[in-house]
């Protein structure tokens, strides 16, 4: 609900998007606090020592134009709070000059560069004399430092000297060269309005605002030549949630860019109107970091080169820009998705002891292929040959690695009798090669709820609670919001402990935010200090009890538990004990692992499983008396049949039986390795799956033919 406040410091626009964000009453009050209508002392300074000024604004056929105007440091002056002075030339051909007029809006942003500190001004021009603009504030605010790329300025030459600038140059379409000072571009400046027109708009809202942009080279898209205008395409990320570029879009789709060329001086404005690509549009919804986006149309633009007096030499990129993507990348993601559920070939880039008996693999791709988006907890299916016959054996190993790496990183423990896991640490090297399958998986994290979380792992089992809690970490880097996380992890001892130094490092990070508690099966008696560890033994309703009243004293937790079987189970119980809800305990199972909940609770998860699973049309409900009396199962590509009758096994036994070896892992719906297409028929369930499926097919590790099917064909 958009509150009807005259005092509400954002127009509808940033309303509407701040809304849509669920942002909405939370910006009112800070707006009321951070916007002011003068300069705070800080920021009259700030200005001060600038080399120069972001300026916003629109021309007589309201277009608008992001310009630069530079200056010695102090060519910026503010007389009192509500007041900036400018004493600057305007750069030859830029249509800042025929903008300035008493009573004319204009939107400043004050940035250096060095240190990534900005503010921002909203201003109507007072008093005119020569190249000295007097300003009255409106708003004035400061601007989180994201996506600011560090930068050293020095100057050519003086701002006051005469200097021949080049003619400008005019177009309405982007040359090759134009086109690549964009797709290089690290930075640039991007002016909007909501309105300018009226002489004291409501609270101040109206007026043009200035705003900086940036991300990795390619953040910005730039069209082929085959259309009929050029299209930028621009992804929104992370931010302050003021909204005022996005929110100006809103109610007026136009903007002014400008991408400057540090090494030459150039400048490269454009106007033109504009799009909004709201979160789910299929045009932003793969490039990583982006929260929503926007498409730009070139109507004008304006070249002028060697305008700036001074170069910027490049220093180092912010790290939010190092968390984001780029337009080549997003697309390499599209592409990837399409054969999400193919098996690709991915190699070992790296392999890393964490213990004496965990290992980890760095897997990226062995293509032009990308690292897929995933959620923090899932799993990826591994498939390798073994043996003497080099028979491939299928495996499901968690994703240790956080999501927006360029690689997937799997840790893997050395089964004494484990076929696969001995394969794995005994033949793979740095370049060997796997096939995998995009992770997926039921058990993840979602790092942006508000309530604490709580991880327990035993053993391998704190494999996806380090992802979850990377995750964790660079969310609160990207949106400044760290869930509260506590870990507690137990090993049998230090040598068979895995990332413990990993977690130490996210607690000092995290500014705590992210708690680590290691609880050690067995202490040697050498004097290692009690500062590595906390407890000793097994983790006990004792140790969790004052852990979990420190995470709940406000509000329930969500406490995510994987290791052992047994272990797993003594959890659960414990938990129950100390009156946790069965709704609020995650746990992950690969095939027999699954937990033996509460009589009172099981149905319910039943029933949550089938609803994230959102039953295929051809998927009739799990129960023995849905199973066909008798039917024909078809295995369509193997070209032979089978009768079927009730109580006899899976569809996977079925067709191990006739010596096919389709893929499989869990022979419990939990991993979806088994998917095959069912091209007509429909299957019950002896078991309820937790693996997503689509309509048109079916997991055969567990699914039998349903009642009513006098015939089921099977791709296989």
């Amino acid at each position: 609900m958009i509150p009807n406040d005259r005092q509400a410091p954002f127009h509808i626009g940033e309303q509407q998007m701040q809304n849509r964000a669920g942002k909405l009453e939370h910006m009112d009050a800070i707006g009321r606090r951070a916007i002011r209508s003068f300069m705070p002392d800080q920021h009259r300074e700030f200005f001060k020592q600038l080399p120069f000024v972001v300026v916003g604004s629109t021309d007589e056929n309201q277009q608008l134009w992001a310009s630069i105007l530079p200056g010695s440091p102090g060519f910026i002056q503010s007389p009192t709070p509500t007041e900036l002075s400018l004493n600057s030339k305007v750069l030859k051909g830029d249509p800042l000059l025929g903008s300035l007029t008493t009573g004319a809006r204009l939107g400043l942003l004050g940035i250096e560069v060095p240190t990534r500190r900005r503010n921002r001004v909203n201003a109507r021009i007072s008093h005119i004399a020569g190249q000295q603009l007097t300003l009255e504030i409106e708003q004035s605010f400061g601007n989180c430092p994201q996506y600011i790329q560090t930068r050293d300025i020095r100057f050519i030459r003086s701002v006051d000297e005469t200097f021949a600038a080049p003619a400008p140059e005019y177009f309405k379409r982007l040359d090759t060269s134009a086109k690549n000072v964009i797709n290089q571009a690290d930075t640039f400046f991007v002016a909007s309005s909501a309105g300018t027109t009226a002489k004291k708009s409501h609270q101040h809202t109206l007026g043009v605002d200035v705003s900086h942009r940036g991300g990795m080279p390619g953040f910005v898209g730039v069209n082929n030549d085959n259309v009929p205008a050029d299209i930028l395409r621009i992804p929104d990320y992370a931010g302050n949630n003021f909204f005022n570029t996005m929110g100006n879009f809103l109610v007026n789709p136009k903007a002014g860019l400008i991408f400057t060329d540090f090494t030459t001086g150039d400048l490269l404005m454009l106007t033109g109107t504009v799009e909004v690509l709201l979160e789910d549009d299929p045009r932003i919804v793969t490039f990583k970091g982006a929260q929503r986006g926007w498409q730009f149309t070139l109507s004008k633009g304006i070249r002028l080169k060697n305008a700036l007096p001074f170069r910027a030499s490049f220093s180092d990129y912010s790290p939010n820009t190092m968390q984001t993507g780029t337009w080549q990348h997003a697309d390499a993601v599209r592409k990837a998705q399409e054969t999400r559920n193919r098996w690709q070939t991915f190699k070992v880039g790296k392999i890393v002891d964490e213990s004496t008996t965990i290992r980890s693999f760095y897997l990226t791709p062995n293509d032009a292929s990308a690292v897929l988006p995933f959620n923090p907890g899932q799993h990826l299916t591994l498939r390798i040959p073994t043996g003497p016959e080099q028979k491939q054996k299928i495996r499901n190993y968690t994703v240790s690695s956080a999501p927006g790496a360029d690689h997937y990183r799997i840790s893997v423990k050395r089964e004494p009798h484990g076929l696969v896991s001995k394969a794995l640490h005994d033949t793979l090297s740095i370049g060997s090669l796997v096939d995998i399958k995009a992770p997926q998986g039921e058990f993840h994290i979602d790092n942006h709820a508000k309530r604490p979380a709580v991880l327990i792992g035993a053993g391998v089992g704190i494999t996806p609670m380090i992802a979850m809690a990377q995750d964790a970490l660079n969310e609160g880097l990207r949106t400044r919001y760290t869930r509260p996380m506590t870990i507690i992890h137990s090993a049998k001892n230090n040598a068979q402990r895995a990332f413990s130094a990993a977690f130490k490092d996210l607690e000092s990070k995290s500014a705590k935010q992210i708690r680590y508690y290691s609880v050690l099966s067995s202490v040697p008696d050498d004097g290692q200090s009690a500062i590595d560890y906390h407890a000793k033994g097994r983790i006990t309703a004792e140790l969790l009890q004052p852990i979990l009243d420190l995470n709940t004293a406000h509000k329930a937790c969500d406490i995510y538990l994987c290791g052992p079987q047994g272990f797993m189970q003594a959890m659960y119980d414990t938990l129950i004990s100390l009156n946790i809800a069965d709704d609020n305990i995650h746990a992950e199972t690969f095939g027999p692992s699954t937990l033996i909940r509460q009589a009172a609770e099981a149905e319910h998860r039943i029933e949550h499983s089938r609803k994230i699973m959102s039953k295929p049309k051809n998927t009739i409900e799990n129960s023995a008396e849905n199973e066909a009396q008798s039917t024909i199962i078809s295995f369509t590509e193997s070209k032979f049949e089978q009768p079927w009758h009730k109580g006899e096994p899976t569809i996977l036994e079925v067709a191990e039986a006739h010596g096919l070896a389709p893929d499989f892992s869990c022979r419990s719906g939990s991993c979806g390795s088994c998917t095959v297409k069912l091209t007509s028929g429909a299957v019950t369930y002896r078991s309820t799956p937790s693996a997503p499926i689509e309509d048109n097919e079916v997991l055969i590790c567990c699914a039998v033919p349903a009642k009513g099917c006098s015939r089921l064909d099977i791709a296989l």
